[in-house]
């Protein structure tokens, strides 16, 4: 398939994604300064999903400028991935909104869960096609701290870990989630930033 059309499908739906969240943040009925924190909550739970889709889409946007064709498998493999990035501001809005509540914290916590778990077989899928054409890129992909994280142990152990916190401090999950982020932000690839 045409690489540059699946890249550009990929970035307006996770620009619709984007859109969609920032729809969900309600204006003030009141001009107080006041007014705003009642929507804190959901600003927070936004804030934490804008850095996710920051992160995914700069992690994605290395991780296809190292794909050299993009087969049926990497194809289908992206649209499930971009399915449970979608599936992002119903679980930022419903956490936002019951921010002490187990349940939209679960939902939160299963959705990147799943993300998770989409982006490591596409991940996968464009190494191993990359292994037929070019093992150094495949090389550089399977170096990915991302890459790293999601493959190794650490995903179900942290996510096993969450699921057990979020039940006793529900907003746990979303601040562990921005903690990761962040990290997942500043720790990249070495020449994530210098991608033709």
């Amino acid at each position: 398939m045409n690489k540059a059309r699946v890249e550009a499908f990929t970035d307006a739906v996770v620009a619709i994604i984007m859109t969609i969240m920032v729809l969900e943040f309600k204006t003030p009925e009141s001009p107080k300064w006041t007014a705003i924190l009642h929507e804190g909550p959901y600003l927070f739970a936004f804030g934490v999903s804008f850095v996710f889709i920051a992160v995914a889409w700069y992690n994605h946007h290395y991780m296809f400028s190292l794909a050299e064709r993009i087969s049926k498998r990497v194809y289908w493999l992206n649209i499930a991935w971009l399915f449970a990035m979608s599936l992002l501001p119903v679980a930022t809005a419903w956490a936002g909104r019951y921010l002490q509540a187990r349940g939209p914290e679960y939902f939160y916590l299963l959705v990147f869960f799943l993300w998770s778990k989409t982006y490591l077989y596409l991940s996968v899928a464009i190494a191993n096609d990359l292994d037929a054409t070019n093992t150094e890129k495949a090389a550089r992909l399977r170096q990915m701290p991302i890459f790293r994280f999601l493959r190794g142990w650490r995903l179900p152990a942290e996510t096993a870990a969450v699921a057990v916190i979020v039940y006793f401090y529900p907003p746990s999950c979303l601040l562990i989630t921005l903690s990761e982020l962040v990290y997942m932000a500043i720790h990249t690839t070495p020449d994530s930033d210098r991608v033709s």
